[in-house]
């Protein structure tokens, strides 16, 4: 039974499903050519991430389609309803990439309160002429500790958000529509843990009271932080989203950035992907990495190694 990954799977993915009998193609087919090669090559297991869609035409011009899986978690690019109704079972990988989704918004943080995307574009500029007056521009920094971090959408993503933000020592708000209240364990590295039970908030009080705001909610059809939302946001305060685009009125967020509500915002998902905004791409404040969320050695193995385990107990 042959599987194609078309946007690539890890090599412990391939391992496991060619141990179990399966051939594994990764060869990358654009998408209007995509249903020709699933029927001329029989392919029964489709494998995307976010760059390859699923949409109703490709399931119903692939009857021989048994699972569109997902490496990742997002499902927004493929059909899932419809793919089910037609008998095709439809996988992703919640949990495989948490953690390092949880540590790139840590990095564009750390990055956001000393003024390290800016100073990585203008070191090469001016770090040889106008040494002193960077140093100058940037000693304005601010240490995490103390500060609240506010996440929207408690789920396996926002709970690893935590964990990382308790390490750090900052006190923690979660909003969340489904989860009350959530244990979330705090692991060291000797395997000593402190479980921290979190009650979630409004998302209004969340916004008046956190320092940081960080997004993890899934691609819905309005905004979850508008102009509305970014006015209750405190003065100073600064915007992560590592979650979806379009989760967030990136006109909006340009104004809030130009008048100096927010200090800075940190994007790794767009509106208009893959052609982000110029006004986003040029921003002086705006630290900003190309969906790699989940682009990690360690998450990818993860991702594969569950993809196959999910191929072969429903195929099996």
């Amino acid at each position: 039974m042959k599987i194609l990954a078309n946007d690539g799977v890890s090599p412990s993915g391939i391992s496991a499903l060619e141990a179990a009998g399966f051939t594994v193609e990764t060869t990358n087919v654009a998408q209007e050519q995509l249903i020709d090669y699933i029927n001329n090559n029989d392919i029964a297991v489709l494998l995307v991430r976010s760059a390859t869609t699923a949409r109703k035409d490709l399931i119903d011009a692939c009857p021989n389609l048994k699972i569109i899986g997902r490496g990742g978690v997002g499902m927004d690019n493929i059909d899932v309803d419809y793919a089910r109704d037609k008998g095709v079972h439809v996988i992703n990988t919640p949990a495989a990439s948490s953690a390092s989704v949880a540590e790139l918004v840590f990095a564009h943080l750390y990055g956001g309160v000393r003024f390290l995307y800016d100073a990585n574009r203008n070191m090469p500029l001016e770090g040889e002429s106008n040494f002193k007056g960077l140093k100058k521009a940037y000693a304005k920094g601010m240490e995490l500790r103390g500060k609240t971090m506010g996440i929207i959408g408690f789920g396996r993503i926002g709970q690893e958000v935590a964990k990382i933000a308790l390490g750090v020592g900052m006190r923690v708000l979660a909003s969340d529509k489904f989860i009350e209240e959530a244990k979330v364990p705090v692991t060291l590295f000797n395997g000593d843990s402190l479980a921290v039970n979190i009650k979630t908030t409004a998302m209004d009080e969340l916004l008046q009271e956190s320092d940081f705001v960080s997004l993890h909610v899934p691609a819905q059809k309005n905004y979850v932080i508008d102009s509305t939302a970014l006015g209750k946001m405190k003065k100073g305060a600064a915007l992560i989203n590592a979650a979806r685009g379009g989760v967030v009125d990136e006109v909006a967020l340009v104004a809030a950035l130009d008048n100096d509500h927010l200090a800075f915002a940190a994007l790794d998902t767009f509106e208009n992907e893959p052609n982000p905004e110029i006004k986003l791409l040029m921003h002086p404040k705006i630290s900003l990495t190309p969906h790699i969320g989940a682009a990690t050695q360690e998450a990818q193995d993860r991702i594969g190694q569950e993809l196959a385990d999910q191929i072969i107990e429903i195929l099996s």
